[in-house]
């Protein structure tokens, strides 16, 4: 992979990309701050040499509270294809679900003191680069949390929840099924259900499968995001 990486800490920023450099991939920019991130992406457009995903932290200079989030938002909209990986020790959610629900392809938000080795953190990386949707539990339990009063989320049942959640990680009904121990045909009847209870019909012309936990994660509705799911499956 080709990756471009932004984190104010020159210690984290040197150690990521000695880190991915030894394992055979190349970080063709490595910067302090989102704004340095947007225009060495944008130096790199007209050569057609646009990475595979680029790394953010969320907190950087000036302010030290968004400006990864928005620097994120400005690369997706500049270049569609390209890959985002929030990696931060904070879960901020103003951004987040704009974010999440802003298309093209592979997005991931995952916390730095709950990745537990390397090969998670590269394993992430590859999914993204591949156009999938990584998630770390704790960010999507907040986000989820700030529309919890969703009427269409307050009438899922437990079990539907723990089931929109693991969608929301991008797992298939078959990943699903593994990590909650329920047989297949207990995890379509509970992805059927959440559809019905959200309003997303089946001629929708969208995968609805964790498109519906990404659209119900913002306080304002907006269209269904194509996501490929994490383990495989064939997304519905």
């Amino acid at each position: 992979m080709r990756l471009v990486v932004a984190e104010d800490s020159a210690i984290l920023r040197d150690g990521l990309v000695a880190l991915v450099t030894r394992r055979g991939h190349e970080v063709v920019a490595a910067v302090g701050d989102g704004d340095a991130l947007v225009a060495a992406v944008a130096g790199l457009a007209p050569e057609g040499a646009l990475p595979d995903v680029a790394v953010l932290d969320v907190r950087m200079p000036p302010t030290f509270t968004d400006e990864g989030l928005r620097a994120a938002l400005a690369l997706r909209a500049a270049h569609p294809d390209l890959g985002v990986l929030l990696f931060s020790q904070y879960v901020e959610t103003r951004f987040a679900s704009e974010l999440l629900t802003g298309g093209a392809r592979g997005v991931g938000y995952l916390l730095k003191d709950r990745v537990a080795d390397v090969g998670e953190f590269l394993d992430a990386l590859t999914r993204i680069a591949a156009g999938q949707t990584v998630l770390d539990p704790e960010v999507v339990g907040q986000l989820m949390g700030a529309s919890r009063a969703d009427d269409g989320l307050a009438r899922l049942t437990p079990r539907e929840t723990e089931v929109l959640e693991l969608m929301a990680q991008g797992r298939s009904n078959s990943g699903i099924a593994e990590t909650l121990f329920l047989s297949y045909g207990a995890v379509e009847k509970n992805v059927t259900s959440i559809f019905n209870k959200l309003g997303l019909p089946p001629d929708s012309g969208d995968h609805r499968r964790v498109l519906a936990v990404l659209r119900y994660l913002q306080p304002e509705r907006h269209g269904p995001t194509a996501v490929r799911p994490a383990d495989g499956g064939t997304p519905q």
